[in-house]
């Protein structure tokens, strides 16, 4: 059975979540206060829907508890985010992510209980600083602030060694998760 979605607010963030979810062929409900950018998205989603989410009448007449997961992507207004995260919870949507401005705003969505949070420009420019300060790092994802899965070329020194030879935990404090070899 495919997971349904919602994705609240068709900025560039929540565009492009609509978009991707729709080409992996998730069943996803496009939602907007403006008509412009719903209509964009109406050959797109399953559903394309012109609403206000801060009302909580809009959002049950949708049938947003059903959805499997919603992500809210509002912008630039910072109260319509947090009211729409309150709302949702409320009425008892299982996973909710949401977009942070800042981190403040951070901290409200966590106290109102977001499943999730997410800074998508900080976290896109820690990714490619990380990924152009060294040439060994293909690619780098930060799960918090602690751990991080970091994808790299192993240099020469490493190859011929086996992985209980190198000892990375004990020598340099990180698991090796998956390893690639070449074609």
């Amino acid at each position: 059975m495919k997971k349904e979605f919602a994705v609240i607010g068709l900025g560039r963030f929540g565009g492009s979540i609509c978009r991707a979810l729709a080409e992996e062929g998730m069943e996803v409900m496009a939602i907007d206060n403006d008509e412009d950018r719903v209509n964009e998205f109406a050959l797109i989603a399953s559903h394309a829907v012109v609403g206000d989410t801060t009302d909580e009448n809009v959002l049950k007449s949708l049938g947003i508890r059903n959805f499997d997961h919603v992500i809210v992507a509002i912008g630039d207004n910072i109260q319509a985010s947090i009211l729409t995260t309150l709302i949702l919870k409320e009425i008892g949507v299982n996973k909710i992510t949401v977009k942070a401005q800042n981190d403040y705003h951070e901290k409200v969505l966590r106290k109102i209980g977001a499943d999730h949070v997410v800074h998508p420009e900080r976290d896109m420019g820690r990714r490619i600083a990380h990924n152009i300060v060294s040439n060994n790092v293909l690619d780098y994802l930060e799960l918090s602030d602690e751990h991080s899965i970091v994808e790299i070329v192993a240099s020469d020194k490493l190859g011929g060694n086996s992985i209980i030879d190198l000892d990375v935990r004990a020598n340099y404090g990180i698991n090796i998760v998956a390893i690639k070899k070449k074609k």
